[in-house]
């Protein structure tokens, strides 16, 4: 007998391909290539990536039968809520109760709204509700960032005073409102799924137990390393970033260190940009305008890239640098860097630290610092047989296979102590 998952994300990569799109997806590709699974892609999407249809809440990807988008333009962010229950929950209910399945896996509650959860519990009582807990949207009301709103300092905790200094509008009681609510819907979740420790700890000091948290790393489909750039005299002096330009990513920090290694007279350097930069404010956009003008010797400005052309761009480059300021979680960049062999040179905070081992398979440094940052990139550059040693402490990722047989797992064993806490019911 078959179990029949139904795999939910906020968007799909097809229209946004950002971290967590891209790994619900593929876990949701394996899944299906299983004779002994059922499953279903539900992603939500908005006026961003689809106009709305009339008729129904949801649209088709391309010609595949078991991929549905649902259009969700009425979504209120404070409370990750969707506010249109006319117009979506009908709609939702109807796929549950059409398709039953045994494990519904929500990787995301933007746009489809945390009420989802318990619409799920209503509709299917005995279905299992796992949650992969990607980034701290429910923690953080500043777009999950667990940034303050003045200065650039990282936020280690959330209480609705703190929250209050953040943004003064929005009151206190408000904010403990908001907590409440979301926990409770959290509550009818059988189980957590950490894709890092360190995002399984910001979880538990919020409030969720960690008996009901469990890590489980992130995986990628197998695929074959890009040839590493030929050297001729040992030197690795070409650094790539691969990502959204935004002002959390660091991408400034990385264009001061830049100057600063030109300044230095580091001549034979290369920094390959790859990325957009889409709704980002004006004044960032300026700002790594400027920066690009000022090292435009050394920096190659790529753009905006598709995930099938990773291979042939990861391949000019020697280094990747993961200069994020905020606490990243699971960075895919820095999964797809050693499935490719290369050594990461990462901010030393949050899941980068934990992902990336300094002097093992790269390098760390301090966030936002733009001197440690170019410190790190020349003795990469200067230091004769790092690089080489830091390849061969390179630890690939998980296999796609092998990260959905310990999600099925993971599922089999709720249904278990699902058994056992029914019968104990019943002997009473």
């Amino acid at each position: 007998m078959s179990t029949r998952v139904l795999i939910v994300a906020h968007n799909h990569p097809d229209l946004h391909p950002g971290g967590t799109e891209i790994f619900a997806h593929d876990l949701f590709r394996e899944y299906r290539s299983r004779p002994d699974v059922e499953a279903l892609f539900l992603a939500a999407t908005n006026h961003l990536h689809r106009e709305q249809r009339p008729g129904t809440s949801f649209q088709s990807v391309g010609d595949a039968p078991d991929e549905i988008i649902m259009w969700s333009g009425h979504f209120d962010r404070f409370y990750l809520s969707q506010i249109d229950s006319y117009g979506t929950v009908p709609h939702l209910m109807n796929l549950l109760e059409e398709f039953r399945p045994d494990v519904v896996h929500i990787h995301h509650v933007l746009l489809i709204g945390v009420e989802f959860i318990g619409l799920v519990r209503r509709i299917l009582p005995n279905a299992r509700i796992v949650m992969t807990l990607h980034d701290y949207y429910a923690i953080c009301a500043h777009d999950g960032l667990m940034m303050r709103t003045k200065g650039r300092e990282r936020c280690d905790r959330a209480s609705p005073s703190r929250c209050n200094n953040c943004f003064p509008d929005t009151t206190a009681d408000r904010f403990l409102l908001r907590e409440q609510f979301i926990k409770t819907l959290f509550g009818q979740v059988d189980l957590f799924i950490a894709p890092s420790r360190f995002i399984k700890d910001r979880f538990v000091a919020w409030g969720l137990s960690e008996n009901i948290i469990e890590v489980v790393s992130n995986g990628r489909p197998a695929v074959e390393p890009a040839p590493h750039r030929p050297s001729a005299d040992g030197r690795r002096p070409v650094f790539g970033y691969f990502g959204n330009l935004n002002p959390w990513k660091g991408v400034p920090t990385l264009l001061k260190a830049a100057q600063r290694l030109i300044a230095s007279e580091v001549e034979d350097f290369e920094l390959r940009l790859h990325g957009g930069a889409p709704f980002q404010a004006k004044e960032f956009v300026e700002e790594v305008e400027g920066l690009l003008d000022e090292t435009d010797s050394h920096v190659v400005r790529l753009g905006p890239y598709r995930r099938d052309e990773l291979p042939a761009l990861i391949a000019a480059v020697d280094w990747v640098i993961m200069p994020s300021i905020w606490w990243e979680n699971a960075p895919l960049v820095i999964q797809e860097s050693f499935l490719h062999r290369r050594p990461v040179i990462a901010s030393n905070i949050g899941g980068m630290a934990e992902a990336v081992r300094d002097g093992v398979d790269g390098l760390h440094v301090r966030p936002d610092d733009p001197v440690s940052l170019a410190n790190a990139m020349r003795t990469a550059i200067a230091t004769p047989g790092l690089w080489e040693n830091l390849v061969s402490g390179i630890v690939p990722p998980a296999d796609i296979s092998a990260v959905a047989d310990r999600h099925l797992a993971v599922y089999r064993e709720i249904g278990q102590q699902a058994d056992i806490i029914e019968l104990k019911a019943n002997a009473a």
